[in-house]
């Protein structure tokens, strides 16, 4: 029977997302806690992968059990187990009973990011927000960010040499807000290409900073070109915040 795993995790002790031969990550951290409980190997797929020191609110990952199905205690108790045997750093929200073709990556409609930024150093949360004093002009950089939403084409914001086989995406929603001393990036679409998010505020925060015009935000998608971009933005800031799927797949 097949699983959805909600999830949180806090991404600064983790070298990102994805299983690694020789670093620790958030999926093998969990794999390893649910092998032991289960007394047999198991393994979970993820909704996308996260860098190193990209955090998540929300994730969800699949896993198969060979057990016919749970009864809800049980998978609340399971869930109450594996938060006790993982590492403060993740968090369990609920297990989900979903149909058998059901797929954490492939079956995702949008997901959605939120970029932190803090002009107000807190060494109490240095991990949890990009820390950045000079003055950026929110409107500006909102100007450029709708510029987003009439492209589909992003390999400008992409990770050289990766293995994808396309670079296109369709983003439904890119803006800026500030609330409560904190600059919010929020950032949706169907999908979305190694580094991208970093790059594109990294980009935005040029224009915040007014060394580029948000008009500079259409040369840069059309150049296709990384190097024309602006550097990206510390991972540390980055959060992997929503992920919708159809409701027809969950059966709780």
């Amino acid at each position: 029977m097949r699983y959805f795993i909600q999830l949180s995790y806090n991404g600064t002790p983790y070298h990102g997302w994805q299983r690694q031969p020789n670093a620790s990550t958030v999926q093998q951290t969990i794999e390893e806690a649910l092998s032991i409980l289960l007394r047999k190997p198991t393994t979970i797929m993820g909704a996308g992968r996260t860098d190193t020191g990209v955090h998540a609110s929300m994730m969800y990952a699949h896993v198969d059990f060979e057990e016919s199905a749970f009864a809800k205690a049980e998978l609340e108790n399971l869930t109450y187990k594996l938060n006790n045997f993982l590492p403060a750093s993740i968090a369990i929200q609920k297990i989900h009973p979903v149909t058998p073709e059901a797929h954490a990556r492939f079956d995702a409609i949008s997901r959605s990011y939120i970029y932190k930024l803090t002009s107000l150093k807190d060494p109490f949360r240095q991990n949890a927000a990009y820390y950045y004093r000079p003055e950026l002009d929110i409107d500006r950089m909102n100007t450029a960010a709708s510029i987003l939403l009439d492209y589909k084409d992003f390999e400008c914001f992409s990770k050289a040499h990766t293995d994808v086989r396309t670079y296109l995406c369709s983003i439904t929603e890119a803006r800026w807000k500030i609330v409560n001393n904190k600059w919010l990036f929020t950032i949706t679409a169907d999908r979305f290409l190694r580094n991208m998010v970093r790059a594109i505020v990294g980009t935005l925060i040029e224009i915040g900073g007014d060394k580029q015009s948000p008009e500079w935000m259409h040369e840069v998608i059309q150049s296709k070109k990384r190097a024309v971009a602006g550097a990206s933005a510390p991972a540390h800031g980055l959060y992997l915040n929503h992920i919708e799927y159809p409701q027809n797949i969950f059966l709780d």
